[in-house]
């Protein structure tokens, strides 16, 4: 059930996406687009969910994460070069619980402020946890998600 209502959720995004750039819903693209990416961090998350959160991107997205991505720049497989990334993580969370904060947007961009925690396991056994506070700034070119760049701090 969950997947069906993320599911048109992103449908409804993407359709409003598409009309008029004055008729573009902000507000809807993104609790949609928030919803898919938070699905992507939970400890059943799927492929399919992965999926679902890079419909939202455009195929040359770039991607900066400080302090481990530091370059904004498009490239040509941005949006298969984070498929790979967040396959290699899908899954590792055995918790993960995320807040939106509050969420500003203007002409071909969205600020969003959010909070999240989580714990884990690496690849080789190791254990992890944090909790951040994040401000992602999206651009956004016909709809999609073209640049994202996330400013984080962990929480104390």
């Amino acid at each position: 059930m969950k997947k069906l209502v993320l599911g048109l959720v992103g449908f409804i995004a993407m359709y409003h996406a598409n009309g008029a750039a004055d008729d573009f819903d902000y507000d809807a693209f993104v609790k949609a687009y928030y919803q898919a990416e938070v699905a992507t961090q939970q400890p059943d998350a799927t492929k399919e969910d992965l999926e679902q959160y890079l419909s939202f991107l455009t195929d040359d997205v770039g991607n900066q994460h400080l302090p481990n991505a530091p370059d904004d720049s498009r490239q040509p497989d941005g949006k298969a070069l984070m498929r790979k990334g967040m396959t290699y993580y899908l899954g590792s969370h055995t918790d993960y619980k995320a807040e939106l904060i509050s969420y500003e947007f203007g002409h071909n961009a969205v600020a969003i402020k959010h909070k999240f925690s989580a714990k884990g396991k690496r690849a080789d056994g190791s254990e992890f946890s944090y909790a951040k506070t994040a401000m992602d700034v999206l651009e956004l070119e016909n709809g999609k998600v073209s640049v994202i760049r996330r400013y984080s701090k962990l929480d104390e």
